[in-house]
């Protein structure tokens, strides 16, 4: 059972573009509900739920590919 190295590296990048989404989308998250008086507030909530949405997307996408290329379909 050989493992396809081109789709296992693909996926790791998929988890590495997701890690700092991980961070990123709740810290602004965070920072928009700190700041509430602002008129911004409703755009940054909005541009945190949407990073934190594309982390779990991004790590879906990460863990399907890397089990396409651990266990060959």
């Amino acid at each position: 059972m050989a493992t396809n190295k081109e789709l296992l590296s693909k996926g790791i990048k998929y988890l590495a573009g997701a890690l700092p989404l991980l961070f990123l989308g709740p810290a602004v998250i965070y920072n928009a509900f700190m700041n509430q008086q602002n008129v911004w507030h409703y755009l940054v909530l909005a541009i945190g739920i949407i990073a934190c949405l594309a982390a779990m997307l991004l790590m879906f996408l990460g863990l399907k590919i890397i089990m396409k290329s651990l266990f060959n379909d």
